[in-house]
Parts: structure tokens; sequence; C-alpha cells
């Protein structure tokens, strides 16, 4: 496991170097990681990575990038659209020569075109927002202010608003509530129920399931193996 960097594209034609978390042998079978997103993406960074051993220990070579605003990215949020991410995710996909895509959660919102794949869990773009403007909601109200989803979400879409910590333009907003999982030729979608357990992007706090990384892992690996 190493970090490396890829070219990634920037709204206005600009470019950047992002990072990306890789387990790169050379091997035939090359498979991109489209990360979950905000909070889920926190919570799930150590499963994915997990994911990530299991599929290195099968043969086959993987990379997890981060998205611009992401992580150890430079750029500002509050200027990224969701096109900003897909764009980034195909840019990370030709540097590193990848042949298919694993999408966790939103990340399947973003896919890059033409690579075959699966996306595990998926969630359209409103429930992501709605969760973030509840978590919202009730840490106001722990602090003794009353916010309503209608009135964050009005904010939101003039201003910009900041949710668990990221700060998202109204353009955000806009895009990603209309976002749904794609029906993408060649993407196998994957329900959580394949893999079995609780839902680890619903716990308090980032944790991992070794047998969740186990099975998630051994569906690809045997998909690509057949």
């Amino acid at each position: 496991m190493k970090v490396e960097s890829y070219p990634c594209p920037l709204p206005g034609g600009a470019a950047a170097s992002e990072y990306a978390l890789t387990f790169d042998a050379g091997r035939k079978c090359r498979v991109l990681i489209a990360p979950a997103l905000f909070d889920e993406g926190h919570k799930l960074r150590r499963f994915t990575v997990e994911v990530m051993r299991r599929l290195d220990g099968s043969g086959i070579d993987c990379f997890l990038p981060d998205l611009p605003g992401c992580n150890e990215s430079e750029q500002n949020l509050a200027l990224i659209e969701p096109e900003d991410w897909r764009m980034a995710l195909e840019a990370a996909a030709r540097h590193f020569g990848a042949t298919h895509v694993l999408a966790i959660r939103g990340g399947g919102l973003v896919l890059p075109g033409k690579l075959g794949g699966w996306h595990y869990a998926p969630v359209k773009g409103a429930s992501l927002l709605r969760t973030m403007l509840r978590a919202r909601i009730l840490s106001a109200r722990e602090a003794g202010r009353e916010e309503t989803v209608d009135q964050l979400t009005e904010q939101g879409l003039q201003l910009g608003i900041e949710l668990a910590g990221y700060s998202l333009s109204g353009e955000m907003l806009r895009q990603l509530g209309a976002l749904l999982p794609g029906k993408q030729p060649g993407i196998t979608p994957l329900e959580h129920e394949l893999i079995g357990g609780g839902a680890l992007w619903l716990r308090a706090e980032p944790d991992e399931d070794a047998e969740q990384a186990d099975a998630l892992a051994a569906i690809v690996a045997v998909a690509l193996a057949a």
C-alpha cells in the first residue's frame, strides 16, 4: 500500500494534483474505488481500505482517490459540484489504467463513464442530504436553537450551508438532491443485505467489520476471476 498522486481537473479548466491510496503491482485487474461521500466517507474509510487489502490479496490492484475538497485535498469544497467529482474519478481511472470500478454508497452518484463494476449499498443524493440536515437540526436543538429542514434547505440553496462539517454551495445542494444511483451499463448494484451485518454508515463513530470486508471483496474477486 502506498500514497500516489493523480492529475485532477478543477472547475474553470485548471488542474491540481490529488492523492490516492493505491495497491498497485501492475496486475491485469485494476479496480478504481469511488468512495462514499461526506460523513459516510469518514465512517467507511477504514472499511474501504480493508476491502482493498483483501482485493490486493486476491491479486487485484485497486485505487482510492481523494476527491476535490475531501480528505487531504486542498481544494475549497464550497466551490465543488458533483460533476467535478465525476470528472476527478474519470481522471483517476485514466491515470491508473482502471479496468473496473467499485462504488460505495454515494460514490455511485458520480460514477466515471465506460467502466463496468459494482455499486455497493446504493443511496439517493436526497437521502444523503436529509441525513446531514437531520444531524444539524439535532445539534442545534442540543444547543438551544430550533431549525427546520425547510428553513435550512432554503438558506442553503440561496447562500450555501455547512452540514456535518462540510461547506456546501447552493449549486451542490441542487445537483446532489437530484442525483439518483445510476443505471449505468455494466454496473451491478450490491444491496447491503448481500454483505450482511449492521450498516457501518449508521454507526455513531467510524468502524470496520472484517466479515463485511471479506464478503464485499469476495464478490468482486469471484466476479473478476470468472
